[in-house]
């Protein structure tokens, strides 16, 4: 397990508001500064009607209002990994307020194996260059006075990044609630050996540290959360909690992979997130394409 960054000042709490969107069960977080207006979203969504091929800003849009209406200046847009179930508005948000988009160093893998998935040809660089960050592990950035830490948190994809501002942490997929347990790791460059260790250093953060969820499902009916700690995590989680070993885990994890269907949205997703969240160049008659490989996935 890799140490953390030294630096991490869990006595800084920024505000962070959360946007939930029901159709992909995804929390989106813009992440304030609390000794200036700067601030940061994280895991934004681009609403997306696949059977109509049409998509729509609603859930950006509310991310946009926010920041307008609270006199805020965003200064960083933070993908945690490739998703697989939704696409990303950063260049959108973008577009409306700027902001840097960062994303984890190893989002070059995740190019190279779906650029063959897509058959995306030469056009399509595989060098994260159509980011503006690509983070490596315990690089640091600012959001106004406040230090951002990016730790690396692979399992669930090869570029998994744990970003932790403050005394808050924003660990994409890799965790859920306590009671929703952890991420799959069926995925490829997925590893469930991978996962436990990063999980385990997301856990050696303090016991207060906040964790934010990029996902939930709601288990056993109960309201949507998205906010727990490392605490109630290292006391409660289902899958991970302390005193289950690694072997347990693992072996927890590739049965229950084996029974999970793919991400309704995972092939437009990763078409459109591989590329910072920007859509396929036009055909020659001028309309967007996104391909689905048949019998590839």
């Amino acid at each position: 397990m890799q140490p953390l960054p030294a630096g991490i000042d869990v006595s800084i709490k920024p505000e962070v508001t959360p946007f939930f969107d029901a159709d992909t069960n995804t929390i989106s977080y813009i992440v304030k500064d609390p000794a200036s207006r700067a601030c940061a979203v994280v895991d934004s969504v681009l609403d997306f009607d696949y059977a109509a091929g049409r998509v729509s800003y609603r859930s950006a849009d509310a991310i946009i209002a926010h920041i307008r209406a609270n006199d805020l200046t965003l200064e960083w847009q933070i993908e945690t990994h490739v998703h697989a179930d939704h696409l990303s508005a950063a260049p959108y948000i973008q577009q409306a307020l700027g902001g840097k988009i960062g994303i984890g160093g190893n989002i070059t893998i995740v190019q190279n194996v779906f650029g063959k998935v897509f058959n995306e040809g030469t056009q399509f660089q595989r060098d994260g260059s159509q980011f503006d960050r690509l983070f490596n592990d315990g690089d640091s950035y600012q959001i106004g006075q406040m230090t951002g830490f990016a730790l690396h948190t692979p399992g669930h994809t090869p570029a998994c990044m744990t970003h932790v501002l403050g005394d808050a942490a924003f660990v994409g997929d890799t965790l859920f609630m306590p009671d929703g347990g952890t991420a799959r790791c069926d995925f490829p460059g997925g590893d469930p050996r991978v996962l436990f260790d990063s999980i385990k250093r997301v856990l050696s953060l303090p016991a207060q540290t906040r964790l934010f969820m990029c996902h939930d499902y709601a288990p056993n009916g109960r309201e949507i959360k998205w906010e727990t700690s490392v605490a109630d995590e290292r006391a409660g989680n289902i899958h991970v909690r302390d005193g289950v070993s690694e072997d347990e885990f693992v072996a927890m994890r590739t049965t229950r992979d084996a029974t999970l269907g793919m991400p309704r949205l995972i092939i437009p997703s990763i078409q459109v997130n591989m590329r910072a969240g920007r859509m396929p160049e036009p055909e020659a008659n001028g309309t967007v394409f996104l391909k689905v490989p048949l019998n590839t996935l």
